[in-house]
């Protein structure tokens, strides 16, 4: 399915709006599904995604984690047509990048992982070799510390455009790449988008870390009005109505897209 099930989303919300549920405390597996539940049936009109950093779960241990599955699980059932993304950024050697791979695609059954890149191919083989499933891969990130190696200069080129070139010309041949770009650096996202013309953006860095939403829309987009999913979290998570926000940040969102 890959991303045929996201762009078939994207179409039917008409948005590229990502819910980040990123839970600011976990005390118990009931209450975090709880809240979670809340913000997914509030928001999911306007979204077309939703990611889970497995952070904010794995940091309360085991009760985290059920969390996590219910949250998953409760995503499967309500709404099977949502794309769902682990923001895990994995990335290790062949055998342990496997069982990451059978941990979050058929364990969890999420649609797609984010991966660091920097360990080479073959880490991240058992990860792009399901063609069923997509492959987020760290590319330029939107924190202040991305520049102390992503902008460091290989053969007079920025190490991230060599991993958006790398994506694009030898690892997206099941169509089931995608890469993180921070909403941080527009110029950037339009740098990747020619780069990388076919592969879809995952954008985070809107809100609390002070990106520009219009431009990073309009440098990533595609001819098809898709292209990208702009990821919001505390925007949405901690405001007193989270529908209001979610249905903002898709019209602020599909107005940088032009309708």
């Amino acid at each position: 399915m890959s991303l045929a099930k996201l762009n078939k989303r994207i179409d039917a919300v008409d948005s590229l709006l990502c819910v980040g549920l990123d839970p600011a405390e976990t005390t118990s597996a009931g209450d975090t599904f709880a809240f979670n539940r809340r913000i997914i049936d509030s928001t999911h009109p306007y979204a077309a995604a939703y990611k889970l950093n497995t952070a904010f779960y794995e940091s309360a241990g085991a009760v985290g984690w059920d969390a996590l599955e219910l949250t998953i699980a409760y995503l499967h059932k309500a709404y099977p047509d949502v794309f769902i993304i682990a923001d895990a950024k994995r990335g290790d050697i062949g055998h342990t990048s496997e069982q990451y791979a059978r941990a979050f695609f058929d364990r969890l059954n999420v649609d797609a992982v984010t991966l660091n890149p920097l360990m080479g191919y073959d880490a991240l083989a058992p990860f792009l070799e399901r063609a069923d499933k997509v492959s987020i891969l760290l590319c330029r990130t939107s924190n202040a510390g991305a520049a102390d190696f992503f902008d460091q200069m290989v053969d007079s080129t920025p190490l991230w455009q060599h991993i958006a070139h790398k994506a694009a010309q030898a690892w997206n041949r099941h169509n089931n790449c995608m890469l993180v770009m921070g909403a941080t650096e527009p110029q950037h996202i339009a740098t990747a988008r020619v780069l990388a013309p076919d592969i879809p953006f995952l954008i985070p860095g809107v809100g609390a870390q002070g990106g520009d939403l219009a431009a990073s829309v309009k440098a990533a987009l595609m001819p098809d009005r898709r292209g990208l999913l702009l990821n919001v979290g505390r925007g949405i998570l901690e405001h007193s109505a989270p529908a209001a926000a979610a249905l903002r940040y898709q019209m602020a969102i599909n107005e940088a897209r032009g309708q």
